[in-house]
């Protein structure tokens, strides 16, 4: 069985005749059409989809007045010349769905009637809020995606031009309203400032009226950016015409793109030459441009608005009471070889809105009849569909078009999609293209929302390079804005910045201040920053110091292997061996101490070198106390001989060096857990210079450590001392005695003038006192002996020892010889 339904679209007004001077055929309609056409053939062409079903159509010429949408509407509704209301006497396939466009004027006045008797409506044209109120239009359904991004996506090209002053016309209505919201709190949030609005009456999009005061507003206004919101219907009206008697010399910014093919002379051009507008994105229906091609008054002869292209561009005879052509036309000629000022050959946005329109009532009848199917189970067959039926499949509807993007009905189901950018060019003149420059898409990560390729953008011809909209003149480097009172945001003075602020910007709202690592140069553009400087290994000073430690551990290393070599000689058993060799091998590590002060400082090395510093020599003054005790139990002693000699075959001086060095340990694990060495720096000591030191912590934990090593060091200078006048045959008492006195003179000389210097002198001077001090230890300790072992071994024997002792009374030879 086949069935015929019909459906019907609704267009803008098309005219009588085609002149070559101003005219008002809109040729974005026109291709709607032929996208209603095209769409209505592939389905029927289709064998899986309404298969054993035809679709048909009618067109209904709209013109402008509210008189003409009613009669239209009534003429339709009733199929009769005579509009009466509630009455038909049509044909028995009625229409079951109605295409309405583009202006949302169209579909919301036609939707107030066909509200009243539930005829499913589906708008083509751009999207609007208003019409998904349900309240009033229960039956009507819009196709094209929202627009609620868009204004984002114009704002985003203002930023990326450094546009701050820019024009807003829009059109009186709840769309514009909303959109000049929009566009305030967005402007407001980017710093962009509205040199004019106007609220174009909706009015004057019906009549030809030039509104002069719009057009004198425009061109005396010192913004050359004006951007212009609304759909395309006002657009024609209220731009156009103006822009036909003069040129603005300004850079336009639109929603979409405007039907400015009806304009023939190509001079009119150069007004949107360079035109920025948005569309949403689309993919080609993959047929639709074969189709245009074939499409040829042979083909289609009911179409006499085809006939009379023919005529006026092919130089085709045109016969007038039928709108006939006759065969003497340019061979191959079709709407591919119209003048590209005038058609374009892409689908537009309407017409892909058209295309997708027209399958989502067929896959709705699809679904309707499929359903009814089911339900019939006997009878003569499938009647023919109720409209009111359907509005249950188009709420639900939701496919796949031929460009395999998804299409849904439900304006709570759409979601914001991804636009493209284009720029219009009109050279050579008459030869208009729409150049695709970028994208915009609001779901892509901050920062990449809007593509631009900026080489490809052509403007205006008033334009030698990248248009400046601006109130007031950038403020450069060195200066900032101040807001000119009583003015916007976007007018202001110049001012220099402070003394140590700069701006490297144009444009700056406020000065920046050097962080202490930088100073401003003169002219306050720039942070230049200071040097930063530490004791490292390349300077003199830090060369000469680790030269100086390493050379002082190798010459320690040197005199640990001699006593090594001579282990067996008295000179070395006397007074204990073994803290002999811990006492050089502590000084070794001393004597390589200094090397974590050299080099750029970090944390770990902070914490090392204060931490390592005290151990060691905490470890060096410990031994030297336990040599020091050991001579003293030795030669000083009161008690009885058995208790000196169990002291000492118990090692018991030994002991000073654990207990000695716990206590440090326990004062540094104190020092690094509450406020712990770290890496610092001084921006102020030296002009222009950042010295990176090592920040003490605590500086009461570092003196206290300081302090707790200079008092053994007293303590053992006083035991020493004390114990100055003993025999010295392979004694050291004096020896001690005066290493100890360098070693608390070098660090209680070091006091003030650590905190008296800065910098790298104040590092190098506490590295000066650590080698200084080891240095007084090994000379005065160890010199002599290596001096007897090397160059005067005859004195290394214990017949020498007993040669020279031999007159000197009351001493303990025995006891000193055998000390383990």
């Amino acid at each position: 069985m086949i069935a015929s339904n019909w459906y019907s679209v609704w267009y803008g007004s098309f005219p009588s005749i085609l002149t070559k001077h101003f005219c008002r055929f809109k040729f974005k309609s026109y291709q709607c059409s032929l996208a209603f056409i095209f769409a209505i053939e592939e389905i029927n062409r289709n064998p899986h989809l309404l298969p054993n079903t035809s679709l048909g159509f009618d067109f209904y010429n709209v013109q402008r007045s509210e008189w003409d949408f009613l009669r239209e509407a009534f003429l339709w509704l009733t199929g009769m010349g005579i509009n009466i209301p509630n009455y038909t006497c049509r044909r028995e396939n009625k229409a079951v769905a109605l295409l309405t466009g583009v202006s949302w004027a169209t579909s919301a006045r036609i939707g107030r009637l066909l509200n009243l008797y539930k005829y499913p409506q589906l708008s083509f044209g751009p999207f609007d809020s208003f019409l998904s109120d349900r309240s009033q239009f229960s039956s009507l359904y819009q196709t094209a995606p929202r627009d609620t991004s868009l204004f984002f996506g114009i704002v985003s090209l203002m930023i990326h031009f450094s546009w701050s002053w820019v024009g807003l016309i829009l059109i009186d209505n709840h769309k514009g309203i909303q959109i000049l919201s929009d566009f305030r709190e967005e402007f407001q949030r980017n710093k962009i400032c509205v040199a004019f609005i106007k609220m174009m009456s909706e009015n004057m999009i019906y009549s030809d009226y030039v509104d002069e005061a719009t057009l004198r507003l425009i061109l005396m206004s010192s913004a050359n950016v004006v951007i212009f919101y609304d759909d395309t219907e006002s657009a024609h009206g209220i731009l156009l015409h103006p822009m036909y008697l003069l040129k603005t010399w300004k850079v336009w910014v639109m929603n979409s793109q405007m039907d400015i093919g009806s304009i023939v002379d190509p001079f009119v051009f150069d007004s949107f030459h360079g035109t920025i507008y948005f569309v949403h994105h689309h993919d080609e229906i993959s047929d639709f441009r074969k189709f245009m091609q074939t499409y040829t008054p042979s083909k289609y002869p009911e179409d006499h608005y085809l006939a009379r292209f023919w005529n006026l561009y092919f130089n085709c005879s045109f016969s007038l009471p039928d709108c006939k052509i006759s065969d003497n036309c340019l061979p191959n000629a079709s709407l591919e070889l119209l003048p590209s000022n005038m058609w374009n050959m892409d689908m537009t946005e309407e017409a892909y809105n058209m295309y997708n329109s027209v399958y989502a009532v067929a896959h709705s009848l699809h679904e309707m009849t499929l359903k009814q199917i089911q339900i019939k189970t006997h009878g003569n067959g499938v009647g023919n569909p109720n409209p009111l039926e359907l509005h249950s499949f188009l709420k639900q509807i939701h496919f796949k078009n031929g460009a395999g993007h998804h299409v849904v009905l439900d304006s709570q189901m759409k979601l914001d999609e991804e636009y493209d950018i284009f720029n219009v060019w009109n050279f050579p003149p008459g030869f208009r293209q729409n150049i695709k420059v970028g994208t915009f898409s609001l779901k892509a990560p901050q920062g990449q929302q809007l593509f631009l390729s900026d080489h490809m953008i052509q403007w205006d011809t008033g334009f030698t390079e990248l248009p400046s909209s601006v109130c007031s003149e950038s403020c450069v480097p060195g200066f900032r804005k101040s807001t000119q009172e009583g003015q916007a945001m976007c007018c202001y003075d110049c001012i220099p910045c402070p003394l140590n602020e700069i701006s490297n910007k144009t444009d700056m709202d406020n000065c920046v201040k050097c962080p202490e690592s930088h100073y401003a140069n003169a002219q306050q553009t720039h942070c230049f920053e200071k040097a930063v400087t530490f004791l490292s290994y390349e300077d003199p000073l830090g060369m000469a110091l680790s030269c100086m430690s390493l050379g002082c551990s190798v010459l320690t290393l040197g005199v640990f292997s001699v006593f090594v070599k001579h282990h067996h000689t008295p000179i070395v058993k006397a007074n204990n061996q073994a803290l002999t060799y811990i006492l050089l091998m502590t000084l070794t590590f001393c004597f390589l101490c200094p090397l974590l002060f050299i080099g750029h400082p970090n944390t770990v090395t902070c914490i090392l070198q204060q931490s390592t510093f005290a151990v060691l020599f905490m470890v060096a003054l410990s031994t030297v106390l336990a040599k020091t005790l050991t001579v003293v139990l030795a030669f000083k002693s009161t008690v009885t001989g058995r208790m000196v000699s169990w002291i000492m075959k118990s090692r018991a001086p030994n002991y000073i060096i654990p207990i000695c060095s716990l206590i440090l340990l326990v004062l540094c694990g104190i020092w690094l857990s509450t406020s712990p060495p770290f890496t610092d720096s001084d921006a102020y000591t030296e002009h222009g210079h950042i010295i990176i030191i090592c920040n003490k912590g605590s500086t009461i934990a570092f003196h206290s450590v300081l302090g707790y090593l200079c008092s053994m060091a007293l303590g053992n200078y006083i035991l020493a001392y004390l114990s100055r006048n003993l025999p010295d045959t392979f004694n050291e008492a004096k020896l001690m005695t005066f290493s100890m006195l360098v070693f608390f003179s070098v660090w209680v000389t070091f006091l003030p003038v650590y905190h008296s210097t800065k910098g790298k002198v104040m590092l190098a001077m506490e590295v000066f006192a650590i080698l200084a001090s080891s240095a007084g230890l090994l000379g005065f300790i160890f010199a002599p002996k290596c001096y007897i072992l090397l160059l005067r071994p005859e004195r290394n024997s214990l017949h020498f020892m007993k040669s020279k002792t031999h007159s000197i009374r009351n001493i303990n030879v025995h006891l000193l010889t055998h000390i383990p």
